[in-house]
């Protein structure tokens, strides 16, 4: 649940946001850029967080009225063993230790839904953490460190929990509308996980960067997850993106490997906090992001 430092929402003086070249974070940037708010956008070649230096290089950019907006971390398509975990550790020690150094006015969190366990239905900010994967287990660790660290400083921090992300700017081509999406443009077969009979809760990044922005100007702090209350089959969203691309791709069932399972978020908390917020549907994001690919093309 958000609790929020200003109930009209005020432009933050600057927000410094960490893993400027990913999915999220160039969206929130352009997010906030058209509402005219200052920002410092930092990539791995700006910062390095996992090198020694990082934490002193990290304070020395931050001012005192700075919203810190974390998002930098290793994805699992870089690797999803003990190494890997480590490496995204280390750097949030690096981003605690400039925080010890050089407190902000607010820090903001980019976590993920992973941190609940996979039975977890329907997912709610009072769920258990308890991750099933080293990626959950990874933000799980780096919620408490930051939350650990900013308790002396009465820091308001925001832990962000989205559940699947999906866009034309996704580097991950991950299962689901990021990959349907290209592959339907391309006219390429759509194979699914056995029947595609899991449902699950997708997001678009624009919703996820305007409520960053909302959370940002409140200058909220709590637990929120992000995630529209609409679950949906993978097939489902393999045949859409197929219809909105008008395109001749054959959406195909393979041998199942893994059980099915289902996962669905009660939104009580996000329209308590943003009463006035309507996420975007998902055939109107998913024609969006088609229509942003075949520009692209």
């Amino acid at each position: 649940m958000l609790t929020h430092h200003h109930p009209s929402p005020v432009a933050p003086a600057r927000v410094v946001v960490l893993g400027a070249r990913g999915f999220v974070a160039s969206s929130l940037l352009a997010h906030l850029a058209a509402a005219n708010v200052s920002t410092l956008g930092l990539s791995s070649a700006d910062l390095d967080l996992t090198a020694p230096a990082a934490a002193e290089a990290l304070a020395a950019r931050l001012r005192p009225d700075d919203a810190l907006v974390f998002v930098s971390a290793l994805t699992p398509d870089r690797g999803k063993d003990v190494a890997t975990l480590m490496r995204n550790l280390q750097m949030g020690q690096h981003v605690c230790q400039a925080l010890v150094t050089r407190p902000c006015a607010h820090v903001v969190y980019l976590s993920t839904d992973a941190v609940y366990h996979d039975d977890a239905n329907p997912v709610t900010e009072r769920a258990c953490a308890q991750p099933s994967s080293f990626h959950g287990v990874m933000h799980m660790v780096r919620e408490r460190m930051l939350i650990e660290t900013l308790r002396p400083s009465k820091t308001p921090l925001a832990l962000i929990r989205p559940s699947l992300l999906y866009g034309a700017g996704d580097t991950h081509n991950g299962y689901g509308p990021n990959r349907f999406a290209r592959l339907a443009v391309a006219g390429q077969p759509i194979s699914l996980f056995g029947g595609g009979e899991e449902q699950r809760d997708h997001i678009a990044i624009e919703d996820v960067s305007r409520l960053l922005g909302l959370v940002l100007a409140h200058r909220s702090e709590g637990v929120l997850n992000v995630a529209t209350g609409t679950s949906h089959a993978f097939a489902d969203l393999a045949r859409l993106a197929v219809e909105l691309a008008r395109s001749a791709s054959a959406v195909e069932a393979t041998p199942r490997a893994n059980p099915i399972t289902h996962r669905h978020f009660d939104i009580a908390a996000t329209v308590e906090a943003f009463p006035t917020f309507r996420f975007v549907p998902v055939r109107e994001g998913l024609a969006a992001m088609i229509a942003a690919l075949v520009a692209r093309a």
